[in-house]
């Protein structure tokens, strides 16, 4: 465990002096470097092959955990997925409250076991609205968006902001500008605000992207990438900075791949 609290915190330094540079003045540009990403992909590697020996010597829940972290860091989905699947069953009892796996399923494109998963979770969890945002994401890539919103969970207690209002977006009930509206009215501090922009620019990116609209999913997903609260806030906002990383390169590579010919 030692050695994997080194890991995080070294790689939470390496991302946060991703962010210490200079943007590009063009919109699309990437908020991080390319040397930056390469030195990123380079150290995950690393850690990968540092866990297949530890693995290979002492195959371990944790040790599980940790390489299937770093493979999803990597873009690795599939890998991922399997180390996690691997964590539940050497121990079962993970399998409710594993909302890595989740998402990992939901990159993998098993969207309706993604939507199981966060089903499970909920029974786990009746409060965070996180996991019922994903549960919504995952029914929307497998069934459609009116499937997706008559299955939305429901909630009676209170959540951290900013998932009440992000939550009445994917219900169709608040737009993407009311939600950064409420953040810029908020009396709070700067952390928490970064904090709530965060969240919302990635979770409306998310929202733009399973309904087709990536230049908006492209915007969104840049700013929650040029956010600095997320990776040093922590083991979760920390997974979830990856997530919208990731997501946001999966559509720029999406939006530059040559498209095919016609055919005739």
């Amino acid at each position: 465990m030692r050695s994997f609290r080194h890991f995080v915190a070294g790689l939470t330094v390496l991302i946060l002096s991703l962010h210490a540079v200079v943007f590009a003045a063009e919109q699309d540009a990437h908020p991080l470097s390319r040397e930056q990403r390469d030195r990123l992909r380079t150290t995950l590697q690393e850690r990968v092959e540092q866990l297949n020996k530890t693995i290979g010597e002492e195959p371990t829940v944790g040790a599980y955990s940790q390489r299937g972290d770093a493979y999803f860091f990597l873009g690795d989905f599939e890998r991922a997925l399997a180390d996690y699947e691997k964590m539940v069953e050497l121990n079962p009892n993970s399998g409710a409250s594993h909302w890595r796996r989740g998402i990992a399923r939901f990159y993998a494109k098993k969207y309706d076991e993604a939507a199981k998963q966060f089903e499970e979770y909920h029974s786990f969890d009746n409060v965070d609205r996180e996991n019922g945002i994903w549960r919504y994401l995952s029914q929307h890539r497998a069934y459609g968006v009116e499937k997706a919103r008559e299955g939305l969970l429901k909630y009676e207690k209170d959540d951290r902001e900013p998932f009440p209002a992000v939550y009445l977006l994917f219900a169709g009930k608040l737009t993407p500008h009311q939600i950064e509206k409420q953040i810029a009215a908020a009396q709070i501090d700067d952390e928490e605000r970064s904090k709530r922009e965060f969240y919302a620019h990635l979770y409306i990116g998310l929202n733009h992207a399973v309904e087709g609209r990536d230049a908006q999913a492209i915007e969104h997903l840049r700013k929650s990438t040029a956010n600095t609260w997320g990776p040093k806030a922590g083991y979760g906002p920390n997974y979830m900075w990856h997530v919208g990383r990731l997501h946001y390169d999966l559509l720029r590579e999406r939006r530059r791949a040559p498209k095919p010919a016609d055919s005739e």
